[in-house]
């Protein structure tokens, strides 16, 4: 079995990832119902006893809603976060499970390497991840304001990666949403726009030709929100963006989009 990515859920109402090899079998938060990640897990013909680890990105209720009830079912797993993170969930987990991992501290889970980094998000101490195995890189970056030079450097090498496009900048602005919600979501410590995920992607796909890495690196959407943003305008966005520096789709880069509510198709990193 190759290295391999599936979305269970993707946005502000609920985030969950699936990542496996042939051993080892790992979960990237748990915020939608319990039923819904079983059912994701068995369509990928998985018991929750199979599961090996939980990484928890922070601690918003759309990435850990169901911790308590995963991490027991999934009895065989350790829930991995930061100190930060881990504090503010140890009332959902049994503090055997916990696993508090440090800034670039590389663990083991399985067969597979996980790196935690440092995000850019109003909560305790929020982490993204690259998971790494047989030489391929996986890295998900979602719920950061602004893309640090920490994240780039795990950005530039990802083979699949998982990034952030939350809204549209003008959508958001003449939206609905009280003022003080609109400055936290564009603020540096909220989510990454279309034009922050656009531009990020440029400069990823520069870097990679500048070092002569001509293998086109897979990209998928995620974290799209249901109010300000929707998978045709983050499409069009980002496509337009990439045109302006002379990069396409399809030749510089494969792009997705995460689906918000049903389970996405499987891919290969």
């Amino acid at each position: 079995m190759a290295f391999q990515f599936c979305s269970f859920a993707s946005g502000s109402s609920g985030n969950c990832y699936l990542v496996r090899s042939e051993s080892t079998t790992i979960l990237i938060d748990v915020g939608i119902t319990g039923k819904r990640i079983l059912e994701g897990l068995a369509q990928q013909n998985l018991s929750p006893e199979q599961v090996d680890g939980i990484l928890v990105t922070h601690e918003h209720v759309d990435h850990v809603k169901s911790l308590k009830m995963l991490s027991k079912k999934a009895e065989n797993a350790k829930v991995y976060g930061s100190t930060g993170t881990l504090r503010e969930v140890m009332d959902k987990i049994d503090g055997a499970q916990a696993r508090a991992a440090g800034i670039s501290e590389r663990f083991i889970i399985g067969d597979i390497t996980v790196v935690p980094f440092r995000l850019s998000h109003d909560a305790a101490e929020p982490f993204g991840y690259s998971l790494l195995h047989q030489g391929r890189q996986l890295t998900i970056v979602t719920d950061t304001g602004c893309i640090s030079e920490e994240m780039f450097s795990q950005i530039a090498q990802a083979d699949l990666l998982v990034l952030e496009a939350n809204h549209e900048v003008n959508i958001l602005k003449m939206g609905a949403y009280p003022y003080y919600l609109k400055r936290r979501i564009l603020g540096d410590e909220g989510h990454l726009s279309n034009e922050a995920a656009g531009d990020c992607l440029c400069r990823m796909v520069k870097a990679r030709q500048a070092k002569n890495r001509m293998e086109m690196p897979k990209v998928v959407l995620a974290h799209l929100s249901r109010k300000n943003n929707t998978p045709g305008q983050a499409y069009l966005t980002i496509r337009n963006i990439l045109f302006e520096e002379e990069l396409y789709i399809d030749k510089d880069l494969m792009l997705d989009i995460a689906p918000r509510d049903e389970i996405g198709k499987v891919m290969e990193v």
